[in-house]
């Protein structure tokens, strides 16, 4: 096992690999969830119709570079939602563990839950900043604009305007929503990608390699999907918002249903499932990569009286 160190600058290589694929669905799905925002359906005007239909339609309209809005920030988020996710869950998990069971190896739903949650919950504190910015420079659009439009030159102009004219407070705008996001996401993430890869070594005689991470993988992203996408939606609207609109989680949630229909909530859910399943997948299969290069490299530079410790 790595260092936490070790393990937060791995799972964060991980994961900034992993964005640079799955970043245009970010996208998409940030529009759908806006599209209607806070309209009936009957009245509301669909840009964009589906995953497919809204890459091809931002492709056409704003390029490439439309459909990569916010890549920059999507990186130092993903450094520190990850780092802090896969660097903190295994010595969180064992230190509870020892703690309840006087033994680090053994495997609790419960613990495995907790532990995936807090570190999310970690990241997504860490992160927020830099997701808000992220959300909303993927929402501008000059050609056909859904939601609240905030027009930043890049990540760092948008820093200095949100600061300007709300403070550090503005700066954290939604942190509550993305913890819940995060810590739903999380709690279900790797407990659900270890669940599968023990059940697939065990049932189905599988050895650890590329095609195990691969299955394992995507039973996580699936279930972090289903999981997490209501309080996305949350997020992404109070990320956006411009004043107060929303007053909080409940209140945005409470207008939503109210005025859009329950189903709202999961407003651009394939998108988010075209999202995530590649993004888990190559997350925690470059991990599993990235961990092993960091122990090699570790047990290489580490003293000995470190390395009796890890």
């Amino acid at each position: 096992m790595s260092t936490t160190t070790g393990s937060f600058i791995a799972g964060g290589i991980a994961a900034c690999g992993a964005v640079t694929a799955s970043h245009p669905f970010e996208t998409i799905k940030i529009r759908l969830q806006l599209q209607g925002e806070l309209q009936a359906k009957d009245v509301a005007v669909k840009k964009y119709k589906g995953v497919l239909h809204g890459v091809s339609t931002v492709v056409k309209n704003e390029g490439v570079r439309g459909i990569y809005r916010g890549l920059g920030c999507a990186y130092t988020y993903q450094i520190l939602l990850n780092g802090c996710r896969l660097g903190f869950y295994e010595p969180l998990r064992a230190s509870t563990t020892q703690l309840l069971f006087k033994d680090s190896n053994v495997q609790s739903l419960g613990v495995n839950v907790f532990s995936g949650a807090a570190s999310g919950i970690l990241g997504a504190m860490a992160g927020s900043p830099f997701f808000l910015v992220k959300t909303r420079l993927q929402s501008y659009s000059p050609s056909l604009p859904v939601g609240t439009q905030h027009k930043y030159k890049n990540a760092l102009d948008g820093v200095r305007q949100i600061y300007g004219s709300e403070g550090v407070k503005g700066l954290y705008r939604g942190m509550s929503a993305a913890m819940v996001r995060t810590g739903a996401g999380s709690s279900v993430q790797l407990p659900t990608y270890f669940f599968a890869k023990r059940r697939l070594i065990k049932h189905a005689g599988m050895e650890d390699g590329p095609v195990l991470h691969l299955l394992s993988s995507a039973c996580s992203g699936f279930v972090v999907c289903c999981f997490m996408h209501p309080p996305d939606t949350v997020m992404s609207r109070l990320y956006n918002q411009h004043g107060n609109l929303y007053k909080g989680i409940f209140d945005c949630l409470y207008k939503t249903v109210k005025t859009e229909g329950v189903l709202a909530v999961y407003k651009g859910f394939f998108a988010h499932l075209a999202r995530i399943l590649p993004h888990t997948i190559l997350t925690l299969t470059f991990a599993e990569q990235t961990n092993k290069m960091m122990r090699w490299a570790e047990n290489k530079m580490l003293p000995e009286s470190i390395k009796e410790k890890i």
